[in-house]
């Protein structure tokens, strides 16, 4: 083991030489102990402290320099002749460049411009913080969370301004010389107050020049915010320009104030009260600062959803100083938003070195210590209240990688679903995952890939075909689980209520959490695909092509930049992995037993959804919509809109109705469908149409849940999309409320309707199986995929009213509208079709473990239906199976079409429920808990295995249970849904529908000819 962490040490000693000798040629690496995290961490610091004392010097140094050069440039010339003297140094020695500048711009993101014109002083923002640590500020690009701000001002500011004769720096020279000996000495003070008022009065006039920029489209957008075709809403406008104008107000008051005071300079002249007016008013910085964070957010959202303004935002012109050559700079909002919190720090270094440079006995002196005083406790605030973690690392060049997003996402690697952490930074996107660490022990990250965005290509679809194909889990598969975890958290808000043992309810959020796991694992299928052109390719696989489209956006963002290629050192991963932990933003895997108990449930029931229509788009195009909601941690697609053919302003008036499971947010996302057939996928779920535009609103339940409809608007790039949306609880839905219609079909009794059609089959049934057999039965998700409501409504009302335009309609109508009216109807019999009577039979039935028992009892069962009810079932079972067959088609198997029908065809009424249970909430979930409880618990006490329990049981059940004692035979503590590979959990309607589909063909006339007459004693 000694000797593993030795070898491990040299090499990383080796790399740390190879990396020295390309930076420092022909200079001997120093040593450093790499051996270890802890070593590493020893050396950084020593690193740290050693640097802070070279800055310090050199600072000191640089500050003598240039106070030489201005003192010398006003020196009395030398006479010809005489002895020669030292040249005065007209150039002074190149400065190391500030941490996070680049060839581009300022440390700060500003444009070089500012720099380059800045007159005397640069006081940069860029400097360590209040523990040493040497953490530049990050620029606010793609910033998730508040820049921390300086309130160290431990080094002194560097002369930056032109020479006369070069572009090398040489200070500006004094109004008035310098004299000799005292002289000199007395007014050196006064003097560098003169240089150091002289720097900041040019920063002053570059900041007020950007307040300038960022506050000229905010009168023009207000303007538009009150007409028919806003913008910005007023609301979005004020939380932008927060406290914008009141800022520049300030500034400029005090710009004007001071700066004649330093153009007609005399030694006598004060100036305190203006700094210590200027500090007296931070407080509405503090509120400027409070607001950032949702100002930045505003404007990014704003951005996206409004062509407009985002052509606004990305070149906010700013006008250049007097004296300096450009006219105007162009700067993004973004940026021009971040100098108001780099100028709080810059106004406090140039107090720090007023105060330096002024003498104790001058007038100024304690109105600069009081204004100084105000600005460090304003920070020290400040900062109390931002997160201290930082958004960004430095690389070993000194430059700024700062993280952009960050998530969980499932990766396929050799053949299996992973969960990754990724992180995408400026210039790199990371894959890593978790490392398990013993308890107590400091989190860590495992780092399973990198690639650098100069390298990252996305794959065309021509390409993907290479790429390995998604193995997509049977939905039937994902409903089990779903239903299974929703009985899990029933059954953890029962303990709760009942004020359980602790122990028990942890029991059962860990079963919970295991679940969420694998379903938020197996559940995702749209592949995300990224390739290294220098390497290999990698395949993530999402729930939502709307998260697919914010990473893919995210990382084609900063590739507009320009990005060079490079290679990660050991030391260099190392320490960017490191960082990942405290730098993410994302902390907990997004599933539901991670939320507090506090936090928002969602909203659990039927959210009737009306696509209207769209506009904004520049040309025509084959446009529709998807909509996404999140369920169980995640965001899947629920329903898609027709397409529309060749136009600008789609009108889809579609109505979905989508099942909420804790839902709390609505996405919106419109598509160019594309119909090039060169660029279609072979059944690999990958979507190649073009995303136009995708919108997100939260699922207020005061607002929805309400009667009637509420209509809203989502802005996307310049689109608006209009809908209305109204919430039905799950109550509600499953209430059955018997019909007084005597015409039509829908709502009237199944007898009723045979018996006035003379048929033994109501037709609606026959013409709609018929229908969905002739062109539907290969329709992907035939009966899963929801038909468009208004096709539904249409076709019910022309059942209804028995138009004789019935099978014209019927030829012309969507197939999953058709296949929709067929499952309408059967919702909404007054009496499920296998009835009321006999429900708690079926459910007592199904539980049954011995074939024998279970094939009489059910047989038996369906013998007992009326015979309108059993031969339309048995119509419709036939058909169902006849579906399944074309499963490798149409994705449908047994199992999904019982999921779809087995609840509408076994359900109590309203009325009749209340006999077995009294809400109908608890019908939904009751049968679920008893089998639930049977595997996490064990088996309890059944009515089969004692004699008294046959009491309870319904005569149709009695004799069935007679020839076998089902969990009788059961070994103690075992259960139905014990052993190695349990069945899945289903509700028990799907159970029973299941059943009759796997079952051999069933005969109406076999049934009734076999009718077997049980006994009833005990």
């Amino acid at each position: 083991m000694a000797a593993g962490n030795e070898e491990a040490a040299a090499a990383a000693r080796a790399d740390f030489a190879r990396h020295w000798q390309e930076e420092f040629p022909g200079e001997p690496a120093p040593r450093m102990e790499l051996g270890s995290v802890r070593a590493m961490e020893r050396e950084l610091e020593r690193c740290r402290r050693h640097l802070r004392r070279l800055q310090r010097a050199l600072a000191e140094e640089r500050f003598k320099v240039l106070y030489l050069e201005a003192a010398l440039a006003r020196a009395p010339p030398r006479p010809p002749g005489s002895a020669a003297a030292a040249p005065a140094p007209r150039r002074r020695p190149p400065a190391a460049a500030p941490r996070g500048s680049s060839p581009e711009g300022g440390s700060d993101g500003s444009s070089g411009a500012e720099d380059a014109s800045s007159a005397d002083f640069n006081y940069g923002a860029d400097d360590y913080d209040a523990e040493g640590n040497e953490e530049p500020k990050a620029l606010p690009e793609g910033s998730e969370t508040m820049p921390y701000i300086d309130e160290s001002p431990t080094m002194s500011p560097q002369l930056s301004a032109r020479g006369q004769d070069s572009g090398d720096g040489v200070s500006p020279t004094p109004t008035d010389g310098l004299g000799t000996g005292g002289e000199r000495d007395a007014g050196k003070g006064l003097e560098m107050r003169k240089l150091v008022l002289s720097g900041f009065l040019a920063s002053e006039e570059i900041y007020i020049n950007q307040l300038e920029a960022l506050l000229l489209p905010m009168k023009p957008l207000k303007a538009t915010a009150t007409t028919s075709q806003p913008v910005l809403t007023l609301q979005q406008i004020e939380t932008i320009f927060y406290k914008i104008q009141d800022i520049y107000e300030i500034h400029k008051e005090f710009y004007d104030s001071l700066c004649p005071k330093v153009q007609q300079w005399d030694s006598n002249i004060t100036m305190g009260h203006l700094f210590q007016k200027l500090a007296s008013q931070l407080g509405v910085y503090k509120a400027f600062v409070d607001n950032y964070k949702i100002a930045l957010e505003t404007a990014e959202k704003c951005s996206q959803s409004n062509y407009q303004f985002q052509k606004i935002s990305e070149e906010l012109k700013v006008k250049g100083p007097k004296d300096s050559k450009e006219s105007h700079t162009s700067v993004t909002m973004e940026a021009l938003l971040y100098k108001p919190i780099d100028r709080v720090t810059r106004s406090t270094l140039v107090l720090h070195d007023l105060l330096k440079h002024t003498p104790a006995d001058h007038p100024d002196y304690p109105l600069l210590q009081d204004a100084l005083r105000i600005s460090q406790n304003f920070l020290s605030s400040i900062n109390e209240d931002i997160d201290p973690r930082r958004t960004a690392v430095t690389t070993p060049k000194g430059e700024t990688r700062q993280l952009i997003k960050d998530g969980f996402l499932v990766e396929l690697s050799e053949g299996s679903r992973k969960l990754r952490h990724v992180f995408l930074f400026t210039d790199v996107l990371l894959c890593a995952k978790l490392k398990k660490t013993a308890v107590g022990k400091h989190q860590q990250y495992d780092c399973k890939w990198y690639v650098p965005l100069a390298d990252l290509v996305f794959p065309s679809p021509e390409e993907s075909e290479h790429c390995p194909q998604v193995h997509v889990i049977p939905d039937h598969e994902l409903e089990d689980m779903k239903m299974k975890i929703s009985a899990i958290k029933s059954e953890v808000q029962k303990e709760k209520a009942n004020k359980g043992q602790s122990r028990a309810i942890e029991r059962l959020k860990k079963k919970m959490f295991e679940n969420e796991f694998w379903l938020l694992l197996n559940s995702p299928a749209i592949p995300f695909r990224i390739h290294n052109r220098n390497g290999k390719s990698y395949l993530f696989l999402l729930s939502s092509d709307y998260e697919r489209s914010e990473w893919r956006e995210a990382i084609q963002k900063l590739q507009k930049k320009d990005l060079q290629a490079f290679v990660l050192s050991s030391v260099e991963l190392q320490v960017l992995t490191g960082s990942c932990f405290k730098l993410r933003t994302v902390h907990n895997i997004p599933v539901t037993s991670n939320k507090d108990d506090d936090e928002s449930p969602g909203l659990y029931g039927f959210l009737h959804v009306i696509v209207h229509s769209a506009k904004g788009f520049k040309q025509s195009a084959n446009l529709y919509c998807t909509l996404e909601v999140d369920s169980f941690g995640y965001f899947v697609s629920k329903a898609k809109t027709r397409v529309f053919r060749d136009t600008t302003e789609p009108q889809w008036n579609e109505e979905f109705e989508i099942e909420l499971e804790g839902s709390q947010s609505l996405r919106i996302l419109c598509y160019e469908k594309c119909y090039d057939k060169t660029k279609l996928n072979k059944d690999n779920n990958e979507i190649v149409d073009k995303i136009m535009g995708k919108g997100q609103i939260q699922l207020d339940p005061q607002a929805v849940q309400t009667k009637n409809w509420h209509m809203d608007v989502i802005e996307m790039n310049g689109i608006k999309v209009e809908f209305s949306m109204k919430f039905t609880s799950r109550d509600m839905s499953l209430k059955r409320t018997p019909s007084k219609k005597q015409t039509g079909v829908f709502g009237v009794k199944i007898s009723v309707v045979t018996k006035r059609e003379r048929s033994k089959v109501p037709y609606i049934v026959r013409q709609c199986i018929e229908e969905v057999e002739k062109r539907g039965i290969e329709e992907v998700g035939i009966y899963r995929i929801s038909g468009v409501a208004t096709d539904i409504q249409a076709l019910k009302a022309v059942f209804d009213a028995n138009n004789k335009d019935i099978l014209v309609m019927l030829s012309d109508m969507d197939i999953n509208a058709i296949a929709g009216t067929l499952k309408l109807y059967f919702r909404e019999l007054p009496e499920p079709l296998l009835t009321d009577r006999l429900y708690p039979a079926f459910m007592e039935g199904i539980a049954l473990s011995d074939p024998a028992a279970k094939e009489n009892c059910m047989m038996h069962l369906l013998r007992s239906l009326p015979d309108p009810n059993l031969i339309t079932f048995l119509f419709l079972l036939e058909h169902l199976k006849r579906v399944a067959e074309k499963e490798p088609i149409n994705k449908m198997s047994l199992h999904n079409l019982a999921t779809v029908f087995g609840p509408t065809l076994l359900r109590p009424s309203e009325g009749e429920s209340k006999g077995h249970l009294t809400l109908a909430s608890d019908i939904w979930s009751h049968d679920v808990m008893a089998q639930v409880r049977a595997e996490l618990v064990g088996p309890g006490p059944s009515p089969c295995q004692h004699p008294e329990g046959f009491t309870g049981l319904s005569r149709w059940t009695r004799p069935c249970l007679l020839e076998v004692a089902a969990w009788g035979k059961l070994a103690p503590g075992s259960s139905p849904l014990s052993g190695p590979n349990p069945p899945p959990i289903c509700l028990p309607q799907v159970q029973v529908l299941l059943y009759y589909l796997q079952h051999p063909p069933i005969s109406f006339t076999e049934l009734k000819r076999n009718t077997l007459y049980f006994s009833t004693d005990v």
